[in-house]
């Protein structure tokens, strides 16, 4: 996996600002993809599954892993959190919202527990033929960090067709847009859990985003979601 170290946060960041997601390519290794996908059916490793169409989400599964997370993920989490931080107090400053993250994720992490927000969210999720994901925002409670990232596992065309991921930016009193990706295998995205910043002629304001996964045509595709805050649940 590529260091957090190594990326061009700046301009990442100019790209946050710009579209409210970010396109990482070849951050994690073929291999890397393939253990995190291994290991789908090992029980121990998670807390929750979750059949999507019981809950009219879509048509699929994930499964919420298990504190503790494996090594790469927890890695991952806690050494993009402080970039993404950065970004996050930033989105705060330019719409005048009284609220700032902390630099270090331990320290946003025990925001969670005082919460009472200790369940881990991150979760892995498995479409097959038809499955789909309809259009939503990872929020989980109270506490929510603005910010978070989709590792993709599988290689479209190869693994799987169809199954793009799509982001819906709805800005007030107009249409929404839609904006559709096909990340390779070891990709990750970058993008806004529930709003960003736009700005107008009189400063910014703010816009909604949703996320969801377009109809899978044939193969299997899978993805790892990697979200900062807990869950009380």
């Amino acid at each position: 996996m590529k260091k957090a170290e190594e990326l061009n946060w700046k301009g990442i960041q100019e790209t946050m600002h710009e579209k409210g997601f970010c396109l990482l390519e070849s951050i994690l290794t073929s291999g890397e993809c393939d253990s995190l996908i291994e290991q789908y059916n090992n029980k121990d490793l998670y807390r929750k599954t979750i059949a999507m169409e019981r809950y009219r989400f879509g048509l699929g599964e994930y499964k919420y892993l298990n504190y503790p997370l494996p090594d790469l993920i927890q890695n991952l989490r806690e050494n993009f959190y402080p970039h993404l931080s950065a970004i996050a107090n930033k989105w705060m400053q330019v719409l005048k919202m009284q609220h700032s993250y902390p630099d270090r994720f331990a320290e946003f992490q025990q925001l969670c527990r005082d919460n009472q927000q200790t369940k881990p969210t991150v979760l892995i999720l498995k479409y097959g033929p038809g499955g789909h994901n309809t259009l939503h925002q990872d929020l989980y409670g109270d506490v929510f960090f603005p910010i978070q990232l989709v590792i993709f596992l599988s290689e479209p065309e190869a693994d799987y067709t169809g199954g793009e991921f799509v982001l819906l930016q709805q800005t007030p009193r107009a249409q929404s847009k839609a904006m559709v990706l096909k990340p390779r295998k070891g990709d990750i995205v970058i993008f806004t859990t529930n709003f960003r910043p736009v700005k107008g002629s009189k400063g910014y304001y703010r816009v909604n985003m949703k996320h969801g996964v377009s109809e899978v045509q044939a193969g299997n595709r899978y993805t790892m979601g990697i979200i900062f805050h807990d869950a009380f649940s």
